[in-house]
């Protein structure tokens, strides 16, 4: 039986399945980019609901595997040369998956190397920016009577947009017809300022024609609307 008591993580979250690779996360855009990739490639895995809103990212048992109190994280039991590996970062864990399966980046290195940077592009800009127009717009940000804050991310949240859109004139995907970690890093943030933050109006996405098609087909995919709702809120 694998064993994953090196790993304090577990004795909060036990693993039922300690020979499955386990999935520390919540049902938020960053979370659902690894349960997405986890449904998509077929690994088995263990998902453990993180209560966000109960602090649960800055216990002692999370902060052992990811230091800096984000979800999501994961152990692999089986990681390089077989010895378990702890992950955080959802970017690098995507990357991680890819490259353990052989799934989801191209293995053309120019290719491979193009998809990387629209994943950073996700981690340094999309998530980053929709996140403090969500802020701002529907959570505690939205009392502050100085609207400039509002009015600076939601510039350049239509910015980033129009990015995709030129991005995508004449492809289905981020990289052309090839699906890749690139639209799974991307799928959860889009649908979250436009449905959660209700800031579709703000950032004019109506006025949009390939990012909602984009969104659309995203979405339809079986594995996106499994990973989305995992792990399940109890």
């Amino acid at each position: 039986m694998t064993d994953l008591s090196a790993f304090p993580i577990t004795k909060r979250w036990p693993a039922a399945h300690p020979e499955r690779l386990q999935l520390y996360s919540a049902p938020t855009p960053n979370g659902v980019k690894v349960s997405i990739m986890l449904e998509e490639t077929g690994l088995a895995y263990e998902p453990h609901y993180v209560d966000i809103g109960a602090d649960e990212t800055w216990t002692a048992e999370f902060l052992s595997l990811n230091p800096n109190g984000k979800i999501p994280a994961i152990i692999d039991p089986d990681g390089p040369g077989g010895a378990p590996l702890g992950l955080f970062e959802s970017g690098a864990i995507l990357l991680y998956l890819a490259e353990k399966t052989g799934q989801l980046l191209p293995r053309d290195p120019a290719r491979r190397w193009e998809t990387v940077q629209w994943v950073f592009f996700q981690m340094a800009a999309i998530g980053p920016m929709f996140g403090q127009v969500g802020y701002f717009h529907k959570f505690a940000g939205r009392e502050i009577a100085d609207k400039r804050p509002l009015e600076r991310y939601v510039n350049e949240a239509r910015r980033l947009l129009g990015v995709l859109e030129k991005r995508l004139d004449g492809r289905s995907w981020i990289m052309g017809e090839e699906y890749t970690v690139a639209d799974i890093s991307m799928l959860g943030w889009v649908r979250n300022l436009i449905g959660f933050y209700e800031a579709g109006d703000l950032v004019r996405f109506g006025e949009l024609k390939r990012v909602p098609a984009w969104l659309e087909q995203g979405l339809a995919r079986p594995a996106v609307q499994r990973g989305l709702a995992i792990p399940q809120r109890p």
